[in-house]
């Protein structure tokens, strides 16, 4: 086993310690080794992830490390979350991609402004913004990283005429962003579209309005949790309902609408079932059953956190739960591509 050197905090202080970690597969000799494209594709498995300890208030280096020693495996990717002016990636998460004993991917996610909206963006009131960032990125992050912009914009679309906010307003200003970006110069950005992955925004009228273009999406994410309606991972990444009997689920929809892109669970949870103890156990083992029927799934980001707008999606709040987790981020469908190193 190899051995993670992970930062933990405890009431005496802070320290480090020790965490034992899954070693990479070995591969058998005369195999290929598994590669990574420029879209950022692994050629084996795919990519373990996570947005690690969120509203707790630690550090993103503390929540990554704390999250890391917890499950006794490393993340793949680091999800972060920037809003409006703030310049990414920080000093921060720049060490952490760079960190010589285990480099990890950025996902950036992006909200470029809360006061403005999706068509002033897409007429230019943010570009000086954009070029602020852009000139940044220059500066300071040459490796490839992934770039989602205002994830989740099903329940942000106001589709009244002149709001700023239909969908083909989203649509526009995510294109103008990133061809903006490109413009003055960044071109390591491997940009996600991001979906709730819920079958009643799905079924909206304007729904397939959202797409940018495929000239501006690099891979197509989803966002599903385990409510109470969830059963196991098959459930969550093909979510349907009776009331609409039409969706197929957001991986099938995917595969028929996407079928050249690769996949991202951008964010994927599993509440507390008070009354049902060993579900999130049972779920973190269906999801290590099931994962390989979803070859287009390329990556998987974990939203650990115990106090979620709905409900305590950390990943360890039952011992069960906890042992369960670590089998599935040591498994080696997400152990067989290295990280590509700065």
């Amino acid at each position: 086993m190899a051995v993670l050197l992970a930062a933990c905090s405890t009431a005496e202080g802070s320290g480090v310690r020790a965490v034992p970690v899954q070693a990479p597969v070995a591969k058998q000799a005369g195999a290929p080794a598994c590669t990574v494209t420029s879209r950022l594709i692994p050629s084996c498995g795919a990519w373990w992830g996570m947005a690690p300890e969120v509203f707790t208030g630690a550090s993103v280096e503390q929540a990554l490390h704390g999250a890391e020693s917890r499950m006794g495996a490393p993340a793949d990717v680091l999800h972060v979350y920037h809003r409006g002016s703030e310049l990414f990636p920080t000093e921060t998460e720049i060490r952490l991609a760079r960190d010589p004993a285990r480099p990890r991917l950025l996902m950036i996610n992006w909200k470029p402004s809360l006061d403005r909206t999706w068509a002033e963006i897409a007429e230019g009131a943010l570009d000086a913004r954009i070029d602020r960032l852009a000139g940044h990125l220059r500066q300071t992050f040459p490796e490839r990283f992934f770039l989602t912009l205002h994830h989740e914009p099903e329940n942000d679309v106001d589709p009244g005429s002149g709001s700023g906010m239909a969908a083909t307003d989203y649509a526009a200003m995510f294109r103008h962003v990133v061809l903006r970006l490109r413009e003055k110069g960044v071109r390591n950005a491997v940009v996600v579209m991001t979906y709730m992955g819920a079958p009643n925004w799905a079924a909206k009228s304007w729904f397939e309005e959202l797409y940018p273009g495929d000239d501006v999406v690099d891979w197509v994410a989803m966002d599903p949790y385990a409510d109470d309606r969830v059963a196991d991972f098959d459930g969550l990444v093909n979510k349907t309902r009776k009331e609409y009997p039409d969706w197929p689920g957001f991986y099938r929809w995917m595969q028929a609408r996407f079928p050249g892109k690769p996949v991202m669970v951008a964010e994927w949870g599993v509440f507390e079932r008070p009354k049902d103890r060993s579900f999130k156990r049972r779920f973190f083992e269906s999801a290590l059953k099931q994962i390989k029927r979803y070859p287009q799934i390329k990556a998987l980001l974990y939203f650990d956190s115990p106090q979620a707008p709905r409900g305590d999606t950390s990943f360890d709040s039952d011992p069960g739960a906890d042992r369960a987790f670590t089998e599935l981020a040591r498994d080696p469908y997400f152990r067989s591509t290295p990280v590509p190193r700065p």
